[in-house]
């Protein structure tokens, strides 16, 4: 067993808060992300996984895994896959909501239903926004792995939608 000390480490920038953009849609902010203007969330440089697809009411992540996500068992630990899921889902909500307001996740249901190994190779997690209204949005996810199409987890989300804040 290898127990070689090892070393990760990553950069971001902490860019300017979506609420910095008032003027722009969940899906522009989205796709200003995708296009770089934008600076996506660090925790997806934090765990290794980004956003590769935006439209009306979707939202495409892509992960890497590696031994840094295991748990004592030795496989990905879950909460990867829930922050995963939950970012899919959350982006798939916001890209559907009007400029200047926005989303909070108030319920996650994760579904996880087989291990994942460093080696199992590449994710990609889809989210649609199944319901948008004024107050509260549904949405769902699935984790597939890119080589082998396998579904590793699956999830469903209610998210509160936020008004404007008032500037402070």
């Amino acid at each position: 067993m290898d127990q070689q000390p090892r070393t990760r480490t990553h950069q971001w920038s902490a860019g300017p808060p979506v609420s910095a953009f008032p003027h722009l849609t969940g899906e522009e902010i989205l796709r200003e992300m995708l296009a770089g203007r934008i600076q996506a969330p660090a925790i997806g440089s934090t765990l290794g996984f980004r956003l590769v697809e935006a439209g009306p009411g979707t939202a495409v992540f892509e992960g890497e895994l590696g031994d840094h996500l295991y748990n004592p068992m030795n496989t990905v630990h879950g909460g990867y896959l829930a922050t995963l899921l939950d970012s899919a889902l959350g982006c798939a909500v916001m890209s559907r909501l009007p400029a200047g307001i926005g989303y909070t996740t108030t319920q996650l249901n994760v579904h996880m239903v087989r291990p994942l190994f460093a080696d199992s190779g590449a994710l990609r997690c889809e989210g649609v926004a199944l319901h948008v209204g004024r107050m509260v949005a549904t949405a769902e996810a699935r984790v597939t792995g890119v080589k082998d199409g396998k579904l590793y987890a699956h999830a469903t989300t209610t998210c509160a939608v936020l008004a404007p804040r008032p500037a402070a």
